[in-house]
């Protein structure tokens, strides 16, 4: 029984540990390309580094000036898009992308809280731009650069009037770039590429994302933040502090999507199926970074036309949408840059379960409570037989207290009569902790679903409770006026939980041990401390279950007889 109980032990505290350090040490670093490459491929990733200088240039040093967002967006002629999902602007010099608001999501909760500005323009704090052009091996093939200034008749892209723009080098060769956008944060680019020369065009698209975090907190957060994508049908992420300076991970793919991934939001450039292209990650000073791709070589015949398409998805991690996107567009495993998880199999089904739960209650707070009681239901012939076993151990708690008087300081002579005493009552103890150990799951796969699912963000509860994906709000400090240290200063839902979770124990049997005794009495404060910093939504969830736990576990004791 001393081995059972501390395996328990360790196991309760190794979960939560592995909480924080499961991405920090599994973090996942893109192999090296085995195959040697062939020699286009490494003059095509040379002009692709010249691509890279160029927009790291135009993005700013450190120690030039930033400009205000505002100010930069009236320097350039743009052309407006919008929809009920985003807006902003293409910059027509270069045919940037560097200017996208979410339209559905403010910053904060204030009402007066501006909307998240997902893409902003270089020379700004913490620019996020995307580039889609064309390089070449000759020299001598004048293409457009993020300098050139593309020309259009149109004023607005929306999803039911699609844009067009043009770009001619004079000496026979002229791009038609058609832009859609759909309802959501979807763009497809159709570059047509004219060859109305007597030569025949040797080309090869590109597409970057350029992303500066300076003074942004790299945290390791139990969710992934930072370089996503699936390539050649493998899920790779890279935490930003994994790339270093002067060290790009270069691999190659065929389909697939890379990408930038934080908490909520996410941008990617979206392959067909069937593109080939070269793929790089890199740190060009610190805090900017880049993701680019170098497609397959194009061939465009004399006063012939070819057509390559882009996709470019800017925007929300809205669970339900980017798996309609994988299915709908064919986008290979698109809804894992939603950070699911060890758990898959149970945390994507809880989303839904919860999202379901939502839409029938209105108020996310109440289907996190309805969905607590369901799994209690759902698990409840498992404690049932679990808490009969503890209720006949708590009966036995006097004969047990008997053999500590008869035995005294002996705690191996007191094990191997309590074991006896259980063998010959037909008890097994170890049964009271399976249900423990079917928690450890449930709860990593609900605290992955609070932290990662924006349907979560910014959803209210009763009282005090504004956003569930937060911790509690309402902390001692506030309560008692007092200073109260960080770790130490926990809100009212923490201790309704830290509450019910003594009370339950109450009703459990006394370890034989007395330091495990001992132990055990402290958990209800270890954890109600831990937990008091995780997201509320998560205490609800717990205190309810731990709720009904009692009623459950009080109900078997009286049936058995125990007082």
């Amino acid at each position: 029984m001393k081995d059972e109980f501390r395996s328990l032990s360790l196991a309760v505290v190794l979960s939560f540990i592995a909480i924080y350090s499961v991405n920090y040490f599994f973090g996942i670093t893109p192999k090296s390309v085995a195959q040697q490459q062939m020699e286009e491929v490494a003059k095509e990733a040379h002009q692709a580094e010249a691509t890279v200088e160029n927009a790291l240039f135009e993005g700013g040093a450190e120690t030039e000036e930033l400009a205000d967002v505002t100010t930069v967006l009236t320097q350039d002629s743009r052309l407006k898009f919008e929809n009920n999902s985003v807006n902003g602007s293409i910059r027509l010099k270069g045919a940037r992308f560097d200017d996208l608001n979410l339209m559905k999501y403010k910053e904060t909760l204030d009402d007066n809280s501006p909307k998240i500005e997902l893409l902003k323009p270089a020379k700004t704090k913490n620019h996020y731009f995307a580039d889609l052009g064309w390089l070449s091996l000759d020299k001598n093939t004048i293409l457009p650069t993020s300098s050139s200034v593309w020309k259009t008749s149109d004023n607005v892209l929306t999803p039911a009037h699609p844009v067009t723009l043009s770009w001619t080098n004079h000496n026979g060769l002229t791009i038609i770039r058609k832009i859609s956008l759909d309802e959501n944060y979807m763009f497809t680019i159709h570059d047509t590429i004219e060859n109305n020369s007597n030569q025949e065009l040797e080309l090869f698209p590109y597409a970057l994302i350029n992303k500066n975090i300076s003074g942004k907190e790299n945290t390791r957060s139990v969710v992934h933040e930072g370089i996503s994508g699936v390539i050649d049908g493998t899920l790779k992420e890279v935490k930003y502090p994994q790339l270093k300076k002067g060290n790009p991970k270069t691999l190659e793919t065929t389909g697939g999507w890379i990408g930038f991934s934080d908490r909520y939001w996410f941008t990617s450039l979206i392959l067909a199926d069937d593109d080939k292209a070269q793929i790089t990650f890199q740190n060009n000073d610190n805090d900017n970074y880049q993701i680019d791709y170098l497609g397959s070589r194009l061939i465009v015949a004399p006063h012939k036309s070819k057509t390559y398409t882009y996709t470019f998805f800017a925007g929300a991690k809205e669970i339900k949408l980017l798996d309609k996107y994988k299915k709908e567009n064919h986008i290979s495993k698109f809804d894992l840059v939603v950070d699911f998880g060890w758990y898959y199999f149970l945390t994507k089904p809880f989303f839904y379960i919860l999202d379901f739960l939502y839409g029938f209650l209105g108020n996310m707070g109440w289907a996190i409570l309805l969905f607590a009681a369901l799994l209690r239901l759902c698990m409840f012939p498992i404690a049932n037989k679990s808490f009969t076993s503890m209720a006949k151990m708590k009966a036995l708690q006097p004969k047990i207290n008997d053999i500590r008087t008869k035995y005294g300081d002996n705690p191996m002579l007191i094990q191997q009569a309590t074991m006896e005493l259980y063998k010959k009552e037909k008890i097994n103890p170890a049964s009271g902790c399976l249900p423990m150990f079917i928690q450890i799951p449930v709860f990593f796969s609900l605290y992955k679903v609070l932290n990662f699912s924006i349907e979560i963000r910014h959803a209210p509860f009763i009282g005090w409770i504004k956003d569930l994906s937060a911790p509690d709000p309402l902390t001692l400090s506030q309560i008692l006026h007092i200073y109260v240290p960080g770790f130490l200063d926990i809100g009212l839902w923490p201790i309704f939980m830290g509450m019910t979770m003594w009370m339950q124990q109450k009703l459990n049997p006394t370890p034989v041990n007395k330091d495990q005794a001992r132990m055990f009495a402290l958990m209800p404060v270890f954890f109600t401390f831990m937990l008091g910093h995780f997201a509320s939504g998560l205490v609800i969830y717990w205190t309810l279950s731990n709720i009904l736990s009692i009623i459950q576990q009080k109900t078997i004791l009286y049936k058995n007889g125990v007082k």
